[in-house]
């Protein structure tokens, strides 16, 4: 187990929509979270923090690229220097560049795979022999809907998403003993800044597909990761975590 009294925990794409969620609720469980951006909206990441200081939630940054193996290394040395050693990884960083296959670019597919899979490898190889040698730490992956239905005009993202759970299941099997759990949580249609700019008439649709007729919020991925991230979780890993309000169900 971590000496620290404090947990540390660092949420790659923390100023998203569903980043600052997860950020803002594992700040209330007592953590001290660290957000990593994108370095080139530096700007952008301030104001965010700025925001979040006057909500009441003490959160960290830490800029890099998450596609890039030494920047994700950067990150995650510059983090244990100021901050500590991390004890929750929440893999959250994700781009989407949706394109039917006959007309995607080679750039469009490699952006997406580096992105969403890629820098799961990326940043989790950063911290996995710190939390072995410690006996101690929570990783958490955020894959979609889609990448366990497959989505039309998706074949980039549903791969890498698809992909992420299976890197899962398999660092899973290879850190149970060591007090380290893995563990993905998939959202379905979620209510953030980008997808209330659909147009009306295909939310509409998109809800009336989903069994709650409703989508989600954040606050419904945060909280399930906020569970994961909990010391007290510590017989799950390897799960798959559906959180979609029953857009997709599996056995």
């Amino acid at each position: 187990m971590s000496n620290q009294q404090q947990k540390i925990a660092l949420v790659t794409g923390g100023n998203g929509g569903i980043g600052s969620a997860i950020c803002e609720e594992l700040t209330n469980n007592g953590m001290q979270v660290v957000a990593g951006y994108f370095a080139p909206e530096e700007k952008t990441a301030k104001a965010w923090q700025i925001e979040m200081n006057q909500k009441g939630f003490n959160i960290h940054l830490v800029g890099g690229d998450v596609t890039s193996y030494e920047s994700a290394g950067e990150m995650v040395a510059q983090t244990e220097r100021e901050i500590g050693t991390i004890d929750v990884l929440v893999n959250c960083a994700g781009i989407t560049q949706d394109m039917m296959l006959k007309q995607m670019t080679e750039v469009q597919w490699n952006a997406v795979i580096s992105t969403n899979l890629d820098s799961i490898f990326n940043m989790t190889q950063q911290v996995i022999n710190g939390m072995l040698d410690r006996g101690y730490g929570r990783i958490i992956n955020i894959s979609s809907v889609n990448g366990q239905k497959g989505q039309f005009g998706q074949a980039n993202y549903s791969a890498a998403k698809a992909g992420l759970h299976g890197f899962t299941m398999s660092l899973a099997q290879e850190t149970a003993l060591k007090g380290i759990t893995v563990n993905t949580v998939s959202p379905g249609y979620i209510a953030t800044e980008m997808t209330m700019a659909i147009a009306p008439e295909i939310l509409e649709s998109i809800t009336q597909a989903i069994p709650m007729q409703r989508m989600g919020e954040p606050f419904d991925i945060a909280q399930t990761v906020s569970w994961l991230a909990d010391p007290k979780s510590s017989y799950i890993t390897g799960a798959n975590i559906p959180v979609n309000g029953g857009l997709f169900m599996s056995a």
